[in-house]
């Protein structure tokens, strides 16, 4: 059986899209119960571009789509130094905290569900993370952007420090 957040789909225009949760929610009104959805989504290129989305409705593919609009229109670049990030990094958002680590190449991506998803949008192929604090989806999502985009730069700080790539990286 397939699991939701397993759920991966490759669409033509070169991106990732992955479920990472959707959530059924009910509200109860004086005639019944009123069910609608809720999806977390991540949208990646594979090319260290990655967005999230958050998206309701009264229809999962709807929930879905509204999601996946939203990641594609909130896209971060993420710093790489080859298949893995330049440093490590703390992200928090809230009470859910992401350490996130480079590793060396041929490690893989060992991280947890929903920072896993994240890592594996963006084409980071060698990453460390450990979750800590809060377990809900969505902040962990939020706390490893966080993280993400906090990362330095090397090509934008050599340049603010006048020098070379090559001199800042040895």
């Amino acid at each position: 059986m397939e699991r939701a957040r397993d759920r991966e789909k490759e669409v033509k225009d070169g991106y990732v899209e992955k479920l990472i949760k959707i959530n059924r929610v009910t509200k109860v009104v004086k005639g019944g119960k009123n069910f609608s959805f809720s999806a977390l989504v991540v949208v990646g290129y594979g090319d260290g571009r990655v967005g999230y989305g958050f998206g309701k409705a009264n229809d999962v593919t709807d929930a879905i789509r509204k999601a996946t609009e939203k990641a594609k229109a909130h896209l971060i670049t993420v710093p790489m130094k080859g298949s893995t990030i330049p440093h490590e990094m703390l992200g928090k958002y809230k009470s859910a905290s992401v350490l996130v680590r480079p590793a060396v190449p041929g490690t893989g991506v060992i991280a947890g569900g929903a920072v896993k998803a994240v890592a594996d949008a963006a084409g980071i192929k060698d990453l460390l993370s450990k979750s800590l604090g809060s377990k809900n989806n969505i902040n962990t999502v939020k706390a490893t952007f966080d993280a993400f985009e906090n990362l330095f730069d090397a090509k934008k700080l050599a340049s603010q420090r006048g020098k070379s790539l090559k001199e800042m990286w040895g």
